[in-house]
């Protein structure tokens, strides 16, 4: 093997992990086959020829594609669902929900801008109400919406709003508090997986406790990622209801279901 093929082997074979449970993906300038898991480790499996990568300081990277949902940010997906395992449960527990959400918003790489106009930047309403609580990473934030996500108005315009608030350091693409609505299906028909065809790094779901007071973090699959209790002011209760019911019965309520039967057992 030349040396520069042994290179790009060494290169590529450093971005593998092996995870169980992952999905087929393809990067966009290559033949390199990927596998990411839902918790967002990524594994190669395989060069089968033309590979082309570029370099930026003697890294080398290379862009990966979803294949399912080739609207997705993978890295910036991945690397939002390291930023929230790095969350720990005492910065979610017993701490005012607006400190919360601000750490919500941060590891979801949004900036908190409360007082921006609505469709510039405006991210006082993300995880504040029962709909917008899916945290997207997306390639094209200028994608609308045809009609096809339903109860979503036609066009649905963020590209301006996700160009304001999405921090830039978790990388291309970027981030909105999408609506969850139609996420109860399989496969899911919301803003996410309809208009941006994209994933979700995490979704917030109210799990349904006496007093619906404690959420959930999940990734796209369901699958648990963080949770917390927190004090103060929380969104109004009927609209923490409204989250739950939303999500019931789907994969994404599993999470929150555990919690109750935790609680149930204590």
């Amino acid at each position: 093997m030349s040396r520069s093929r042994l290179s790009l082997f060494l290169s590529i074979a450093t971005l593998s992990r092996f995870c169980h449970g992952s999905k087929l993906l393809l990067p966009a300038s290559n033949k390199t086959a990927f596998l990411v898991s839902s918790s967002g480790d990524i594994r190669n499996f395989g060069v089968t020829g033309g590979a082309s990568l570029s370099s930026t300081n003697n890294m080398t990277r290379t862009t990966t594609v979803d294949k399912e949902y080739p609207g997705t940010a993978v890295e910036r997906m991945v690397a939002v669902r390291e930023r929230v395992k790095k969350i720990t449960s005492a910065e979610l527990t017993n701490v005012p929900w607006e400190d919360v959400r601000r750490k919500i918003l941060w590891a979801g790489g949004l900036k908190d801008l409360p007082n921006a106009i609505p469709g510039q930047g405006y991210t006082g309403h993300a995880f504040n109400d029962y709909n917008h609580v899916d945290l997207t990473c997306m390639l094209n934030r200028d994608n609308e919406n045809d009609g096809s996500v339903k109860e979503i108005s036609i066009g649905n315009s963020l590209g301006s709003g996700i160009q304001i608030a999405s921090l830039p350091e978790l990388g291309t693409g970027g981030s909105w508090s999408t609506c969850a609505n139609g996420c109860n299906v399989d496969p899911p028909q919301d803003v996410a997986h309809i208009q941006f065809q994209s994933r979700i790094a995490f979704k917030l779901v109210w799990a349904p406790t006496s007093n619906y007071d404690t959420f959930v973090l999940v990734d796209d699959d369901g699958k648990f990622l963080a949770s917390g209790q927190p004090s103060g002011v929380l969104p109004n209760l009927r609209q923490r209801q409204m989250n739950y019911n939303l999500v019931k019965g789907s994969k994404y309520a599993t999470a929150a279901n555990d919690i109750v039967r935790n609680v149930s057992a204590e």
